[in-house]
């Protein structure tokens, strides 16, 4: 949940609306899905608006910025720390908070002292992959 105390910048209505649309959600969303869902009640509203808020919010460690997604930027909500579980075919991504414990030999570290991990998970979702099946059994 975003504070808005935490911001520290001025709250106009499209950056409280910006707020408002993250809280909770859990698509992780791109700047794009977030101006579309956005722009419909402020209909000036520039994407640029959309990305400098995103940016501010990342910035201060309200959001997280997610690479998974290599034809956009997509981010995430909930700057706690968790892992994702990404479907390879309709890119949704799942929320996962297990813990892990990965140890890396020495000669691995590169003299790095290890304070965390993230792990991406990729997979077919059940959707996809029941579309698949579907789809080859019109084929025969």
């Amino acid at each position: 949940m975003i504070k808005y105390e935490d911001i520290d910048m001025k709250l106009t209505p499209q950056r409280l609306a910006i707020l408002n649309f993250l809280d909770g959600n859990l698509s992780h969303p791109s700047a794009a899905d977030v101006f579309k869902a956005i722009s419909t009640n402020f209909p000036t509203m520039s994407i640029a608006t959309v990305y400098n808020t995103l940016e501010t919010l990342k910035e201060k460690g309200c959001i997280r910025e997610l690479g998974i997604d290599s034809e956009k930027k997509r981010f995430d909500p909930n700057p706690k720390p968790h892992h994702h579980l990404i479907c390879l075919n309709c890119k949704e991504v799942i929320d996962v908070f297990s813990n892990f414990s990965l140890d890396l030999q020495e000669k691995e570290k590169f003299g790095y002292e290890i304070v965390g991990n993230h792990v991406d998970f990729y997979g077919i979702c059940p959707k996809c992959k029941e579309q698949k099946s579907l789809n080859s059994n019109i084929k025969r």
